[in-house]
């Protein structure tokens, strides 16, 4: 048997091999703390919701995703409007209301979404209720604005164009108890508008066929280096 492949082949070879399958390790370790993740924010929506208290007391990365309950009431004149689309890709804009609780603190409120001709409150004065109110949603840390590419707001129409819960709430003076945002449910608001329950759950998860691809042009090299090898005599049975 002839074994005698050609060195520095067969140096870069190996190199380039270790690389792919540490790439294909990688993303199976991606994927395993991908799907973990999945089921902690499953679970989180799945519980009940918790007090302002409770969630205030949690480190963020516990509290990304639970539900809370809120006591307070609505400043509706200083509601700011994120403009974004629905899932068919319609315009829609989301009313971020500024929400002041019995114990003084301060919440940003994602009360849902509305179409563009709803922007003027007047269109949907019966949603907007008075005095104190309860509220249950969704506590989320909303995603850093693209700097790039994220258009700077119209503050004259108070339209924004990412959910910078912290610049909303400063463009009107007010300064956040928590720089996070309170997605409310799906409880219907009297003339059915703003919509709520517009929480997204939904996580990229392609770590399992990134992985696949990696090691798969692992076995696709190393069939090359043989191949290279047994065609130059340099591997072969005699």
């Amino acid at each position: 048997m002839t074994f005698r492949p050609y060195p520095g082949l067969t140096v870069a070879c190996a190199l380039l091999f270790a690389l792919l399958c540490g790439l294909g390790s990688w993303q199976l370790e991606r994927l395993q703390w991908k799907l973990a993740l999945i089921a902690t924010v499953n679970g989180h929506m799945a519980a009940s919701p918790v007090s302002l208290d409770t969630i205030l007391a949690m480190k963020p990365v516990d509290a990304q995703y639970r539900r809370v309950t809120i006591h307070g009431s609505f400043d509706h004149a200083k509601e700011a409007y994120v403009f974004t689309t629905d899932a068919s890709g319609a315009a829609v804009y989301h009313v971020l209301t500024p929400f002041r609780t019995e114990t003084g603190k301060t919440l940003m409120v994602d009360r849902g979404e509305v179409l563009k001709p709803m922007l003027d409150p007047a269109t949907r004065a019966q949603g907007n209720p008075q005095g104190l109110v309860q509220v249950t949603g969704v506590w989320r840390i909303p995603d850093p604005p693209n700097l790039l590419f994220t258009p700077p707001p119209e503050a004259e129409r108070r339209i924004w164009y990412s959910r910078n819960v912290v610049s909303i709430a400063a463009a009107d003076g007010l300064a956040l108890s928590a720089p996070v945002v309170i997605e409310a449910d799906g409880m219907p608001n009297p003339g059915g508008w703003p919509k709520g329950g517009q929480t997204v759950v939904s996580f990229r998860n392609q770590h399992l066929s990134y992985a696949v691809t990696w090691f798969g042009l692992a076995i696709v090299l190393l069939g090359v280096w043989f191949s290279y090898n047994i065609s130059k005599g340099r591997i072969g049975w005699n």
